[in-house]
């Protein structure tokens, strides 16, 4: 019997020690990424601050014992925390506060992103690829991407997967039937409250969605509006922002990458647009994705009647403001 060990993947997690980190990090130890046979190394970034209850955290990771947890680095500093990445999972953000514009989230953001995106150029592993789940995650991924030239542009992702997620539940739950009858569910755009979340070319049980849903009030109304606030909704509810749904959602977003998608279907992840559906070039834009497991593409040859046209149009002139607004990160 082959006594050859599979070489341990490198998972480099920012904010490891935050909401959405602790909800990822035992996911990612219990093979949930990569699957049962393949080992990693976690290296957990933080801020100096929060070190000490990162230190909490790899206690129970070590209380586990996950087989597949093949080691774990913590660190606060960027070059150890990238060094041999394979996947860099960037968690850690500032939050949005009470009367904080959202220029002015951009550009703190904008301090934390634009070294991570340096740092990744210089220490990653070649093959890195890398899913911004910190908000606001279409444009701080562009401000880390556009830092770190050396690493191709179709290898960032900013997720957009969460509001897939929610997007089919609540489709599903108006069809009365189960989740996993929806498909090619695609979130265009930005992910925040202009996000469109495109039930028209939708299906469910493989039919498009309006004529399973015939109510197109609700469809046009109250289904975009629950997705594109839901977050607010589930802090006005817990007094804590989505976790728990956010790092599935990042697991999801990644194994989509690495994973064929299933025939006729698609997902979604915001990616560097390449002037797809008319999208300006360079944007960080949700778009329907299809992946071989080897590389993506952005689905071609979708259609959208005038008010799914006007969403999209609204959801790409803010993440034009944005850019416009963190100009002076980009390279």
């Amino acid at each position: 019997m082959s006594t050859t060990k599979t070489t341990p993947k490198q998972v480099t997690v920012t904010g490891a020690a935050g909401q959405i980190g602790y909800s990822l990090l035992f996911r990612l130890a219990s093979g949930a990424l990569f699957g049962p046979d393949q080992p990693i190394v976690l290296r957990l970034l933080e801020i100096e601050p929060a070190m000490k209850a990162l230190e909490g955290v790899i206690m129970e990771l070590d209380d586990c014992a996950f087989p597949l947890l093949a080691g774990i680095e913590a660190t606060s500093d960027l070059d150890t925390g990238f060094s041999g990445a394979n996947v860099a999972m960037l968690v850690g953000s500032v939050p949005r506060k009470a009367g904080m514009e959202r220029k002015d989230l951009l550009s703190i953001n904008g301090g934390i992103f634009k070294p991570q995106g340096q740092a990744i150029a210089r220490s990653a592993a070649s093959d890195v690829r890398v899913l911004v789940v910190g908000n606001p995650c279409n444009t701080n991924c562009l401000i880390a991407r556009s830092n770190a030239p050396e690493v191709p542009a179709e290898r960032w992702f900013a997720m957009t997967r969460l509001d897939e997620n929610r997007a089919k539940t609540q489709l599903a739950k108006r069809a009365g039937v189960e989740v996993a009858a929806v498909s090619n569910l695609a979130i265009w755009g930005n992910h925040s409250a202009t996000q469109f979340p495109d039930f028209a070319n939708a299906r469910i049980e493989g039919r498009p969605v309006p004529e399973v849903i015939t109510d197109s009030a609700w469809l046009t109304g109250a289904f975009i509006e629950t997705v594109q606030k839901r977050g607010a909704a589930i802090i006005e509810a817990r007094g804590l922002s989505s976790a728990a749904s956010a790092a599935n959602a990042a697991i999801d977003s990644l194994v989509s990458v690495f994973n064929p998608t299933a025939e006729g279907d698609w997902t979604s992840l915001g990616v560097a647009s390449k002037g797809e559906y008319g999208v300006p070039e360079g944007l960080q834009f949700g778009y329907p994705i299809r992946s071989t497991g080897d590389s993506w593409e952005v689905v071609p040859g979708l259609t959208h009647d005038e008010f799914a046209a006007e969403r999209i149009r609204l959801t790409t002139e803010e993440l034009l403001g944005e850019r416009a607004d963190v100009a002076e990160l980009l390279n």
